[in-house]
């Protein structure tokens, strides 16, 4: 018995001592093979170009990623708290000093940041004519200088933030082409939102606009939009996140604050939610007159629970009232995804967006072509 005690020990550490020589030489093959995969780095590979700080941005750590798809990380007095601006550069930016290009500002979704890498979708990396901003909206920012500036959020100006700081800061650091016809707004999402509110409240900035499963409709008329966006405000989803509540959870939007704190109550008795009536993007499709409008949605596959189910309503009212206005514009209705890429199922998610990117974005460097000179 004691022998084969001592047999069956000297039996496991033999065997113990040869596992740990295979992990061993895994683990060597592995690093092998990863050193094999990742390509070498080059002496002569562009750093991301120099950014100066000026027009009420402070940059507060060092630039991170690749010399075409960067991002920094700055701080402002119109938005509490530091934030990420992703730039995407054409291929030859670095190579061709002399030459100026049109810049693309690209708005995200709610709870989204963009240090998310996923943001810089192929089609906007594939780019080679054009500059791509993707500057921070904040997890339930909505693109808007907010009514209350006291709440636990913080300073909320985010319209002051990206059009009186992030564009002027661009143009100074960045060859771009100042002039409208070299500048276009589009967005996912609450950044659909921005991007059509951007638009309309600055015409003088933009000569196309788009808007991808955008939430385009604030009235009382499309109450469920307007109910969403509370829902970020007041931070209901956030006890559904438990241990991970925080920005790794889609439904942590931060401190919770008040209905109102947007664009003041939402509740629509004795006409005191004229501030959201009067930022509802339909109501204001005359201010894009002369522009290049594109409008994107699917149907969320028929299912309520899906909130492509809801934006599509909200795209089809604003393709009436461009059709009401004469304006001429791309909109397209990929209901339940069928035939619209590989990854598109209707829903409200990336796999259709790029998809519509992939749409979208050679009909917008054509347009910026065939732009007269500035």
């Amino acid at each position: 018995m004691a022998n084969n005690l001592v047999r069956t020990r000297s039996t496991r550490t033999s065997l113990s001592a040869r596992l740990l020589r295979a992990k061993a030489v895994v683990g060597a093959l592995a690093a092998t093979v990863l050193l094999l995969c990742t390509p070498p780095a080059h002496a002569d590979d562009p750093a991301p170009p120099a950014m100066t700080d000026g027009f009420g941005l402070t940059q507060t750590a060092s630039v991170t990623g690749t010399g075409t798809n960067f991002v920094l990380t700055v701080t402002t007095p119109q938005v509490a708290g530091e934030h990420r601006i992703r730039i995407l550069l054409p291929g030859d930016y670095a190579a061709n000093p002399a030459k100026r290009y049109p810049v693309l500002y690209f708005l995200h979704g709610a709870s989204d940041d963009p240090a998310n890498p996923a943001l810089a979708y192929p089609a906007l990396t594939a780019s080679q004519s054009m500059i791509t901003v993707i500057p921070d909206g904040g997890r339930r920012g909505w693109y808007a200088n907010w009514l209350d500036q006291k709440t636990a959020a913080g300073a909320q100006n985010w319209e002051n933030f990206h059009i009186n700081q992030v564009i002027p800061f661009i143009d100074a650091n960045l060859r771009t082409l100042t002039g409208k016809q070299g500048r276009a707004v589009a967005g996912i999402s609450m950044g659909g939102f921005g991007a059509l509110h951007y638009a309309q409240r600055h015409p003088g900035l933009f000569s196309q606009v788009a808007t991808f499963s955008g939430a385009n409709e604030l009235s009382r008329n499309h109450a469920v939009t307007r109910a969403a966006v509370v829902a970020t405000l007041t931070n209901i989803g956030a006890p559904l996140c438990g241990s991970s509540s925080g920005p790794s959870c889609a439904l942590d939007f931060g401190p919770s604050v008040s209905s109102d704190a947007l664009f003041g109550t939402p509740y629509p008795f004795f006409d005191a939610d004229w501030r959201w009536n009067a930022a509802d993007p339909i109501a204001h499709m005359a201010a894009l007159e002369g522009m290049g409008i594109a409008v994107y949605t699917g149907n969320g596959n028929g299912n309520p629970s899906d909130g492509e189910f809801w934006v599509q309503s909200a795209a089809q009212h604003t393709k009436e009232r461009l059709d009401a206005l004469g304006f001429p514009h791309h909109y397209v209705n990929y209901g339940n995804g069928a035939g619209w890429g590989a990854n598109c199922n209707g829903g409200h998610n990336s796999g259709c967006w790029s998809q519509d990117l992939v749409d979208w974005v050679p009909r917008l460097e054509a347009a910026f072509a065939a732009a007269p000179a500035a």
